[in-house]
């Protein structure tokens, strides 16, 4: 039988403030303990995988017998963004942050990258993406101008309606603007938020996001994967994330439920080696809202999907569900991502039934465990916990 990993990537589910937590401004950020406090969080299955047995987790019931290994893991780059919390599960520690602009993009660099894309530019200052377009929008629309605006994270945003701008011109702009940022100003995403409406009650966002990333700068476990021969298949946005780099197939999609789907079809296919899924909503449309009602829905309609994907296992499948950062929905000081643990949860016939590994330093105890289980030689194996986990 071929070995197969599902890894899952509950975009921005965070299980308590890190021990670093206040050097980020996120000191009481909890992002499970706020979503717990809705009746709409309903999670049997994750239950049972260990998601209450987990260390400083104080929400919820602790299952007497975890069904698989369970752990929460510490990340150790410097950072608390998507780019780097993935990088880290691909096997990179990141010790430096990468840049970010709280005062908007430097005047110079502006003047540069419009004159590069022939526009103007608004806005140029961190802002919500769902406000920017109503207080923004009508302007874009009046003059043909570019709405572009940054957050806490490290990134380069850029708003444009596609009545006005179709979406591969924006695209365009976008990777003009990535080949532009690069050392001081090299944020680790630029991304393209095309838009749609005709005034500030109907402008929208649409699935047409695109992220334009830096390259990892060192081998992830993709790149080993890669080179011996094994899958590496993208579902969401991990593609974007790794700017390609050693993914042999990506799969885009619209959201949680459409990647739920596809990682479902996913056990019906013949390959052997690693099916890498984000599930973005839990960030994009709960967490940066501060939408508590809304992320403990999401969490729930997962643990569904779980009645389903569970049973389907092949008997060489291992279910990995884990988390890049947090993004407390109940978190008020602002409304970016959190610094927080976040739960692994290893689950399948390949793996012991009933183990905690307590706290582990590093997400980079993935990619360790992903190669081992693969059975691929690499230094990212020194971060294993296969050892303990397998049955």
């Amino acid at each position: 039988m071929k070995k197969r990993v599902f890894l899952f990537v509950l975009d921005s589910f965070g299980i308590g403030e890190a021990p670093d937590a206040a050097a980020f401004g996120d000191a009481g950020a909890n992002t499970i303990a706020s979503v717990a406090t809705s009746d709409k969080f309903q999670v049997p299955n994750m239950a049972k995988l260990g998601l209450f047995n987990l260390d400083g987790v104080a929400c919820g019931q602790p299952v007497e017998a975890v069904s698989g290994g369970c752990a929460r893991l510490h990340e150790l780059s410097m950072g608390k963004d998507t780019t780097i919390g993935h990088w880290e599960i691909g096997g990179i520690v990141s010790p430096r942050p990468l840049p970010t602009f709280p005062d908007g993009f430097p005047a110079d660099f502006m003047a540069k990258y419009e004159a590069a894309v022939g526009r103007k530019c608004l806005c140029n200052k961190p802002y919500s993406g769902t406000q920017v377009l109503v207080d923004y929008g009508m302007e874009h629309m009046e003059t043909g101008a570019l709405i572009v605006y940054t957050s806490a994270d490290s990134v380069f945003q850029v708003a444009a309606n596609e009545a006005l701008v179709p979406v591969q011109q924006l695209y365009e702009y976008c990777q003009i603007a990535r080949n532009m940022l690069t050392g001081e100003l090299g944020v680790g995403r630029v991304i393209a938020r095309p838009f749609v409406g005709d005034s500030p009650e109907t402008f929208k966002r649409t699935a047409n996001r695109h992220d334009f990333s830096l390259d990892p700068p060192a081998e992830t476990m993709l790149t080993v994967l890669e080179r011996n021969g094994l899958a590496t298949i993208s579902v969401g946005k991990i593609f974007d994330i790794f700017n390609g780099a050693n993914v042999s197939e990506s799969n885009r999609t619209t959201g949680n439920d459409h990647g739920m789907q596809v990682a479902l079809e996913m056990l019906d296919r013949d390959f052997e080696g690693l099916c890498f899924i984000n599930l973005v909503e839990f960030d994009m449309t709960y967490g940066h809202r501060r939408n508590i009602p809304g992320y403990a829905q999401a969490l729930t309609d997962f643990d569904r999907f779980l009645d389903k994907f569970l049973p389907a296992m092949g008997p060489e499948d291992v279910l990995m569900i884990t988390a890049d950062h947090g993004c407390d929905p109940g978190f008020l000081k602002t409304t970016d991502h959190t610094r927080e643990y976040v739960p692994w949860l290893v689950y399948g016939a390949p793996v012991k039934a009933g183990v905690n590994l307590g706290t582990i330093d590093g997400f980079t105890a993935i990619a360790g465990t992903v190669c081992e289980y693969l059975g691929v030689e690499t230094d990212l194996r020194k971060a294993s916990c296969w050892d303990k986990l397998k049955a």
